[in-house]
C-alpha cells in the first residue's frame, strides 16, 4: 500500500481554507449573538416598564425615585421599590451586553438608566415642586414618552448610577455618551464615537425601540431634546 503523506503545500492550502471559512463566518456569529442579546435586553426593559407602571397605579400615579432624590435612603430608589412589583428585578436589571453587568449585579447597580426628566422631580431652592413630570397623569403622551436607556461603559457599577442628566445632553454628544450607551449593540469594537451600533430606548407605554447611534448622535448635535416629554401636540 501506498499512503502518501501531505505535502506542504496541502496543508497550507487548507489552513487558508480554514481561515476563509472562519473570516466569513464570524460576522453571521457576531450578528446572531447581538441580535440575541437585543431582544433579551428589550425584554429585560419592557418588563422593568412593567414593573413602574404598576408601581405607579398603586401611588396614585407617582412613579419610583431614583437615587438622585432618595440619596442614601437606598429603599426609596426605583432599583429597590420595584422588588414588590418585580419579583426577578435582580436578573431583568442587567443587561447581557453589558460588560460590567456582573459588577453591576453585585454593587445593586443596573444596565438601565431612568430619565431624569421624568424620574427626577424639579424642586426649588425652597423645597418647592416647579412643575415635575413623575406622575403619570402628567405625560399625556406615553408612547412618546422615554423612561429608560442603556447604562454608558463609562458609568461605575454603584446602585448610585441609576438615572440620566439629559439636561446637559443639549448638543454634546460626550455627555450624552458619559451616561447612555448608543451602540451597546454591536459586531465589532466601538469606535470613537460610540455610533457604529444601536440600543435599545424604554418608552413609558411598554414599547421598546432600536435606535441606531448615528442617528442619535445627529439629533444631539441638531440640538433635539432627546429624552424631554412632549406635552403639546407641536411637540410630538
Amino acid at each position: 500500500m501506498n499512503c502518501r503523506a501531505f505535502t506542504l503545500v496541502e496543508l497550507l492550502t487548507v489552513l487558508v481554507i480554514i481561515a476563509v471559512l472562519a473570516a466569513l463566518l464570524f460576522p453571521v456569529f457576531a450578528g446572531v449573538r447581538m441580535r440575541g442579546n437585543q431582544a433579551a435586553c428589550a425584554s429585560n426593559q419592557r418588563q422593568i416598564g412593567a414593573g413602574l407602571l404598576t408601581y405607579a397605579n398603586e401611588h396614585d400615579g407617582d412613579l419610583p425615585e431614583t437615587t438622585h432624590t432618595a440619596g442614601v435612603r437606598l429603599e426609596r430608589a426605583w432599583i429597590y421599590a420595584l422588588k414588590p412589583y418585580l419579583a426577578n428585578v435582580d436578573k431583568v436589571r442587567i443587561s447581557p451586553a453589558d460588560p460590567r453587568g456582573a459588577d453591576r449585579l453585585k454593587a445593586n447597580g443596573t444596565s438601565y438608566v431612568l430619565n431624569c426628566y421624568v424620574f427626577v422631580p424639579t424642586i426649588g431652592p425652597f423645597g418647592e415642586n416647579l412643575g415635575s413630570l413623575n406622575n403619570i397623569r402628567k405625560l399625556p403622551y406615553p408612547a412618546h414618552t422615554l423612561i429608560a436607556f442603556n447604562v454608558s461603559d463609562e458609568q461605575g457599577a454603584s446602585v448610585m448610577n441609576d438615572h440620566t442628566h439629559g439636561d446637559a445632553w443639549a448638543g454634546n454628544w460626550r455627555r450624552v455618551r458619559a451616561d447612555i450607551e448608543p451602540n451597546r449593540f454591536r459586531t465589532s469594537a466601538s469606535n470613537a464615537d460610540h455610533t457604529n451600533g444601536s440600543a435599545n430606548y424604554l418608552y413609558l407605554d411598554g414599547h421598546v425601540e432600536n435606535l441606531n447611534g448615528e442617528t442619535l448622535r445627529q439629533q444631539i448635535e441638531r440640538g433635539v431634546p432627546v429624552g424631554k416629554p412632549p406635552l403639546l401636540p407641536e411637540e410630538l
